[in-house]
C-alpha cells in the first residue's frame, strides 16, 4: 500500500489573513532553480542581483501587485535567483475598506484579499508570462506554497527590512541557495 504524503500547513491556525497588517513572505522557485539572475560583487564590492528578463518579469509584477490591489502596499523587498523575499501590508479592516467617509463593502469579501490570494494572483501572472517567453506552458515556475510571517511590531519590521537588504549579501549561504 503507497502511502499519501501530505503536506503541512504553515498557517497559523484561526488566523485571518486578509486581516489589517504587515506580512513577511517568502516564494521559492519550484525545486530552487536559479531563473531570475545572478548575484554579482566581490573583492569589496556589495553584492547585489543582477536580474535577467525573467527577474525582470517578477520585479514588474511585483510592483504592479499594489496599484491593482487597493488593499495593499508594498514595503521592502529582493529578487534572488531563486525566490523572492517581501514586506506586504494590507490597509484594510476585514469586509469592509474605507473609501472618504463611506465604508465599502467589498464584493468577495476578506477571503479573496488575502495574503494566499495576493501570492497566487502575484505567481499566476508570472508564470503566464516567463512560460510564453520560454515556449513552454504549463511549465512550473514556483513551488506549490510559500512561507509567510505575520509581523508584529516595529522592531521585528525592520529586522526583516534589514534582512532583505542584506539577502545577496549572504547568498553563498543562503538555504535556498543550490550551489
Amino acid at each position: 500500500m503507497t502511502k499519501l504524503l501530505t503536506r503541512k500547513n504553515r498557517r497559523l491556525k484561526n488566523y485571518d489573513y486578509s486581516e489589517k497588517g504587515w506580512y513577511f513572505v517568502t516564494v521559492c522557485t519550484y525545486n530552487k532553480r536559479c531563473l531570475f539572475g545572478d548575484i554579482v560583487g566581490a573583492n569589496g564590492c556589495s553584492p547585489e542581483i543582477i536580474l535577467n528578463k525573467y527577474g525582470k518579469i517578477v520585479e514588474k509584477e511585483w510592483k504592479k501587485s499594489a496599484s491593482i490591489r487597493d488593499e495593499i502596499e508594498l514595503d521592502k523587498h529582493v529578487i534572488m535567483p531563486n525566490h523572492v523575499h517581501g514586506i506586504i501590508r494590507i490597509n484594510y479592516n476585514g469586509k469592509c475598506q474605507e473609501k472618504g467617509d463611506q465604508p465599502v463593502a467589498l464584493m468577495s469579501g476578506p477571503q479573496s484579499k488575502s495574503i494566499g490570494a495576493i501570492i497566487a494572483g502575484f505567481k499566476s501572472i508570472v508564470t503566464k508570462q516567463i512560460n510564453t517567453i520560454r515556449n513552454i506552458p504549463r511549465e512550473k515556475i514556483w513551488q506549490r506554497n510559500y512561507y509567510d510571517h505575520i509581523i508584529r511590531d516595529e522592531r521585528s519590521l525592520n529586522e526583516i527590512r534589514e534582512y532583505i537588504k542584506n539577502n545577496p549579501a549572504t547568498w553563498d549561504e543562503d538555504e535556498n541557495n543550490d550551489k
